[in-house]
């Protein structure tokens, strides 16, 4: 059963075959399955929005995303972290939205609504605006939370909605009105909490297919929606849409029915090694990957330096349907080299020779896809 839920996990995820398809469509139809892509400023190797989409699209291309946002396709917004949604999507935005307005979220009260009245009323004058557009604070710089007032007006109309990032220049954000950056006709309806409930539970079926209650209400709290979650996933059970397994660990997993459909041959014909981001979907929940793939991850770039174990920057690595080890590398992009710190191997079951000459192809792609050709380390 294990290895059936591993297969769902990996089928949903779009990492046994890029079944998303490729070039700019197969970018949207990933986004579309995977409900997000998080969006990560850390930059060791290439951004995690642009890694996770490398690893599901055939000729992706980074500028895919300002695309799409420029046809009003996908948006950016705060899933469980910043990220690109689906814009079919985007009503079930608008409750978190609501909350930053009403001031019921402590990291966007006590804001300057002056400020905020003068930048709105100068994009609606003036068009597009870039944080270095704004005026500059003499505060001390650091966190969000020391940044200049301007900045954080800005901050607060991003996210109760008023203003959208219709680009990115790099990671330089360029914001407009929200009116000019939604399609017509959009739905922009409230949902109701049964319907938010019913929108987590789904886009976790279909990006995932094996879950957690846990993981349906990740960093989402309040007792009314996760009695309302309980409600919901209790009706998919009893109507057979979704089967409760409670024999992993001590943990209940959930699965999609279909599951039963798929076998393992997939798995095993077509193994592949697959480096992944750490923010990559199939990684985030690490209580659900340390269930279905016995893989305790965790990034050690937050980690004093001391008390690291694997590296700064440690990629997990993904063969057929098993976490074979984690490499700690680094792009330098002025110098065109990619650099293999250090390798862990944490699988002795397979041909190491066989391994490492199909990691190491895998490291030169990855390697070329971070416009650093130059392999070295291994």
């Amino acid at each position: 059963m294990n290895a059936q839920l591993r297969y769902l996990a990996l089928f949903k995820q779009g990492l046994l075959s890029q079944q998303f398809g490729a070039g700019l469509s197969g970018t949207l139809s990933a986004i579309e399955n995977l409900a997000y892509v998080q969006i990560d400023t850390l930059s060791v190797v290439e951004r995690a929005h642009h890694h996770v989409l490398w690893n599901r699209v055939a000729d992706y291309d980074p500028a895919h995303l300002n695309q799409l946002v420029k046809k009003q396709h996908i948006f950016e917004y705060w899933y469980h972290a910043a990220a690109y949604l689906p814009m079919c999507d985007y009503r079930y935005a608008l409750p978190r939205m609501m909350s930053i307005r009403n001031d019921e979220n402590r990291y966007y009260t006590n804001v300057d609504k002056r400020l905020m009245g003068e930048i709105l009323a100068r994009v609606r004058a003036e068009g597009e605006l870039r944080v270095r557009d704004i005026g500059k604070s003499n505060q001390k710089k650091g966190g969000w939370w020391n940044l200049g007032q301007e900045r954080r007006a800005l901050d607060k109309l991003f996210m109760q909605g008023d203003l959208m990032i219709c680009e990115r220049n790099g990671m330089e954000k360029i914001y407009d009105l929200a009116e000019r950056c939604l399609p017509q006709n959009i739905d922009l309806s409230m949902p109701t909490l049964r319907e938010y409930a019913i929108y987590l539970l789904e886009t976790t079926l279909r990006a995932h297919g094996v879950f957690t209650l846990k993981q349906l209400l990740h960093l989402r709290t309040g007792k009314p929606l996760q009695d309302m979650m309980r409600e919901v996933l209790s009706e998919y059970v009893n109507s057979g849409v979704v089967s409760a397994i409670s024999n992993i660990g001590r943990t209940t997993i959930y699965m999609d029915n279909k599951a039963l459909e798929l076998g393992e041959s997939t798995v095993k014909t077509n193994a592949q090694i697959k480096i992944l981001s750490p923010f990559d979907n199939l990684v985030i929940h690490r209580e659900r990957l340390s269930l279905l793939f016995n893989f305790d991850y965790r990034i050690e770039c937050y980690t004093p330096a001391a008390k690291r174990v694997f590296g700064y920057f440690c990629l997990p690595i993904l063969y057929g349907d098993t976490f074979i080890g984690r490499v700690d590398c680094k792009a330098h992009r002025a110098e065109q080299r990619f650099e293999v710190i250090k390798l862990h191997l944490e699988n002795d079951e397979l041909d190491q020779k066989q391994l490492l000459l199909l990691l190491r192809n895998e490291l030169q792609r990855f390697a070329d896809f971070n416009k650093c050709p130059l392999l070295e380390g291994i």
